[in-house]
């Protein structure tokens, strides 16, 4: 800390210077309860196995036992219900995305529709978040759309269970121009084909509806398909040896084996990992940053610097530790312990964003992270959401949901406007309102010919609920703080828990446990680390001065010590109608970045609580780019409850902050989240 500190002192002194009949009904999905997540350490129960060594040792808990009342996340999921469901499907109808199954299956006559090859993926996408709230709240109405959706599909697939729509409506015309085909086959082009990755969207969604449904209609498609890929790919006589363009079908691969218990789904993930980089298996690109855009440099065990495409590496890396775990791999686990570090420690913004660059969609080097050009995808965000998570339920470590609670309400949630119709693909850190940074435009738009980002919000949200508590045999982990109850199996007992907050905007927590044994139980109360004094694991980021305010504990009305053992207050007792008590301290923090992070070189940013601030140029009385922050002024909070939804703003005489996840909400203009300090402490 005293580097940045001694750093940025100096700084200061010598700068400061997506069927009608399909949408119909959709509107009815305001459902006040959400579902289980489709993160892999929640898959369920599995046959065992001869090649599985091990499982997850932390588990979700079963999200239909839960339910959220949060007044913060309990409105964006139904925005997400009432408004970005409907808007999506809407849009899939129009732009061709359920005319192209149809069209494929010879229901229909005409070329295929849309700009994209992955189009096929927007539909399931959609199924799979829909799904996911029919766990807690079953909807015959909606299970009825769905199942509509899903015969559509199936119309798409070919007779050995083949199933991307471009290539089956005419393969030698893809829908971008960027595929490159030649006799039109199937698998010719894998760098860009997409075929492996719709698979891939298309079992993960699958996964979620049988979930959600115990119906095996859609279920049946996927393994039809993935019965068809694992015959097609291999090392044997007439098999192809190649691996995905883009990753997730390893992840889908691994959900269909958690649900069939078929050892053919895991090894053929492996086998796409295993051969990843390998220049005896596959013809590697003569350029590395080129392999590297599609971590195709280097074995995966080999890599320890997170690269390429942001959206494909965290697929990847969520992927290789699931196999860690089943397979028992430690070369698997090493490496994703690296390129971890590699990330918290030199390639994260702030906000929890990841890919620096515009230019293929990718992470930058080592401390490259500008703010105007920024990347920054939406769908990196909900990447490495997935990824952190299953590392927790690997470790049990606090620092995963350090990472993962900065990056849902920072460079996650922002990607979703606050009308639900209106959306960020990249987010930057900082606009001119000149650039037009977010695929042509300079504020929110509300659809892209590469609609990725908000289908896959729609796949993401409703799944939030499913991140709050994790359990092992006699644990229960309370990983995010959102007002909600529960109903948990331990090993020797049940706990019931209900937590009753006003976070992030306040810091007090009221928890109510009871067990249904007199036995006793673990319980693990994440201390945030915001609240132990550290931004993000790692030194990328630093307070400039440190919250000496020790959060407040009380069971019962008696003050306890508050005392952290590796970021959690631990606490043991035979569970009876007891009440917990947290205060969290809530404080204006300013933050300072390593000094190799050039860019933001005599700069602050400013936090409160879990959120990272930015200054709109709507709020301030002078012109933005004039704004100057001392290290020693202070900034006052208030609730503004009619402005951008309710959010509590930060503010001086000068200036005013709002949360970054909330900003171009009213209209195209200037932002900023890092400013420059001001010369000689004068404005």
């Amino acid at each position: 800390m005293s580097r940045h500190l001694h750093v940025f002192m100096n700084t200061v002194r010598n700068n400061c210077g997506e069927n009608g009949s399909i949408h119909y009904g959709i509107t009815l999905l305001l459902l006040l309860f959400i579902a289980v997540t489709g993160l892999a350490c929640s898959l369920g129960e599995k046959q065992d196995t001869a090649d599985v060594m091990g499982d997850y040792p932390i588990t979700p808990v079963d999200l239909r036992a839960v339910k959220l009342t949060d007044q913060f996340w309990l409105p964006i999921v139904q925005r997400i219900q009432e408004k970005t469901i409907p808007y999506a499907l809407e849009k899939c109808r129009t732009e061709g995305r359920f005319d192209n199954f149809l069209i494929a299956g010879g229901q229909m006559e005409g070329d295929v529709k849309g700009q994209m090859p992955f189009d096929d993926t927007d539909v399931y996408k959609i199924i799979e978040g829909a799904s996911m709230s029919l766990i807690s709240a079953p909807n015959h109405e909606l299970e009825g759309q769905l199942d509509n959706i899903i015969e559509i599909i199936g119309k798409g697939q070919e007779a050995d269970g083949y199933l991307t729509t471009w290539r089956t409506i005419d393969p030698k015309k893809p829908p971008a121009s960027w595929v490159s085909v030649n006799e039109g086959r199937r698998w010719e082009s894998l760098e860009a084909s997409h075929e492996l990755y719709n698979a891939g969207h298309l079992y993960e969604a699958a996964y979620a509806h049988y979930k959600a449904t115990g119906k095996k209609n859609f279920l049946g498609i996927a393994y039809r398909n993935a019965d068809l890929i694992a015959k097609t790919f291999g090392d044997d006589e007439g098999q192809i040896a190649a691996v995905p363009g883009h990753q997730i079908i390893e992840t889908g691969l691994i959900k269909l084996y958690y649900a069939s218990g078929k050892e053919e789904y895991l090894r053929l993930a492996r086998y796409f990992l295993d051969n990843r980089g390998n220049a005896e298996h596959h013809k590697l690109n003569d350029n590395y940053l080129s392999a590297a855009y599609s971590q195709d440099h280097l074995p995966v065990i080999e890599q320890d610097e997170v690269m390429g495409h942001a959206v494909r590496a965290m697929y990847m890396y969520a992927a290789m530790t699931d196999i860690s775990v089943l397979m028992n791999d430690e070369a698997y686990g090493k490496a994703v312990d690296n390129l971890w570090q590699n990330m918290v420690g030199r390639k994260i913004y702030l906000t929890g964003g990841i890919g620096a660059r515009h230019e293929g969609e990718a992470f930058g080097g080592n401390y490259e992270l500008p703010n105007l050009t920024a990347y920054n995808e939406t769908c990196a965000a909900i990447g490495s959401v997935y990824w952190n998570h299953r590392l927790h339920c690997k470790t049990g470590l606090v620092q995963y949901l350090d990472v993962m609670e900065r990056t849902l309400y920072n460079g996650l949630l922002a990607g979703l406007s606050l009308d639900g119709t209106h959306f960020f693909y990249p987010n930057p850190l900082e606009s001119d309102g000149k650039y037009a940074f977010n695929q042509g435009a300079h504020t929110r738009k509300d659809w892209f010919d590469c609609s990725c980002c908000p289908t896959n919000l729609i796949r993401f949200i409703p799944s939030v609920a499913g991140l709050l508590y994790s359990k092992s045999s006699d644990t229960l982990y309370v990983n995010l703080y959102a007002s909600s109850e529960a109903r948990v199996p331990l090993e020797n007992t049940t706990l019931e828990i209900r937590q009753k907050t006003r976070y992030p905007w306040n810091g007090t927590v009221n928890i109510y446990v009871s067990s249904t044994n007199d036995v006793p139980a673990v319980l693990k109360l994440r201390i945030p680390s915001w609240v132990r004094n550290e931004v993000l694991p790692g030194n990328l980021y630093v307070y400039l001065k440190e919250n000496a305010d020790l959060p407040v504990v009380r069971i019962n009305g008696e003050a306890m010590d508050p005392s952290v053992r590796n970021g959690y207050l631990i606490l043991e007792r035979n569970w009876k109608e007891d009440e917990i008590n947290l205060e969290f301290p809530m404080a204006v923090r300013k933050i300072v970045a390593d000094p190799e992070v050039v860019e933001n070189s005599g700069k602050i940013a400013l936090e409160y609580g879990p959120l990272v601030y930015a200054f709109e140029q709507v709020d301030q009385k002078e012109d933005l780019d004039r704004l100057r922050i001392t290290p020693e002024e202070s900034f006052s909070s208030s609730m503004e409850s009619e402005l951008l939804g309710g959010v509590v703003t930060l503010s001086n005489e000068s200036a005013k902050a709002v949360p970054y996840y909330s900003w171009s909400n009213r209209g195209i203009g200037k932002m900023k989240v890092w400013i420059p300090v001001n010369k000689d402490n004068r404005r």
